[in-house]
């Protein structure tokens, strides 16, 4: 009995634990984001909560992945073993799921708290930063999904709504609709101040 309901209460403790993390973040970047523009306290809410998923879950993931997810314990490794039944690279050491983890926990997550910084302190740099981090993010879900596709996807759980549209296409798919929303941002930015910087210079000509 007790074992059972151990097994019940994983999943639900690691979906709390996303609940706890997006809460947390969007509370932060919201705070941070006060007096600004509706779109940048948007970007800081995403921006905190981005990186506690690559510092808090991917991080520890990277570490674990170095033995087994499947064999390990913890409410971290329920995590994975959750999103496991959608996808079973993530339960057993794979040489590319690893390798992105790697790029996206250190490189991504760092770089989001430097881009916060930058949004926060109106840094001039922001939107490179803004620009590198969004190009990254796109191409750790590239570099996660286009080597299975090719194979024909044997260990995505197509056949089950949850694991396919919930775990796989939502989940996923919001860290590439918010990363080229951000990029159409900086897009639109840089584009004002370049058409600024060419009408000032037509004044002294």
């Amino acid at each position: 009995m007790g074992s059972t309901w151990e097994l019940e209460a994983a999943p639900a403790g690691a979906l709390l634990l996303c609940a706890a993390l997006l809460a947390a973040g969007c509370a932060l970047g919201l705070r941070l984001g006060r007096g600004r523009a509706a779109a940048d306290r948007g970007a800081l809410a995403w921006l905190c909560y981005d990186a506690l998923v690559h510092l808090v879950l991917e991080g520890p993931f990277v570490y674990l992945s170095v033995g087994n997810i499947a064999n390990s314990d913890g409410l971290i490794a329920s995590l994975w073993k959750e999103y496991g039944k959608a996808d079973a690279r993530w339960l057993n050491f794979d040489p590319t799921i690893v390798s992105v983890e790697i790029l996206t926990a250190v490189l991504d997550g760092f770089l989001a708290l430097f881009l916060i910084y930058a949004i926060v302190k109106e840094k001039p740099y922001r939107h490179f930063l803004q620009i590198t981090l969004c190009v990254c993010e796109l191409y750790g879900d590239w570099m996660t999904f286009c080597p299975e596709w090719l194979v024909g996807s044997p260990n995505l759980n197509t056949n089950n709504w949850l694991y396919c549209w919930v775990y796989l296409v939502f989940f996923n798919g919001v860290w590439v609709l918010i990363p080229a929303l951000l990029l159409w941002q900086s897009w639109v930015e840089l584009k004002k101040i370049h058409q600024k910087g060419t009408s000032s210079g037509k004044k002294f000509q």
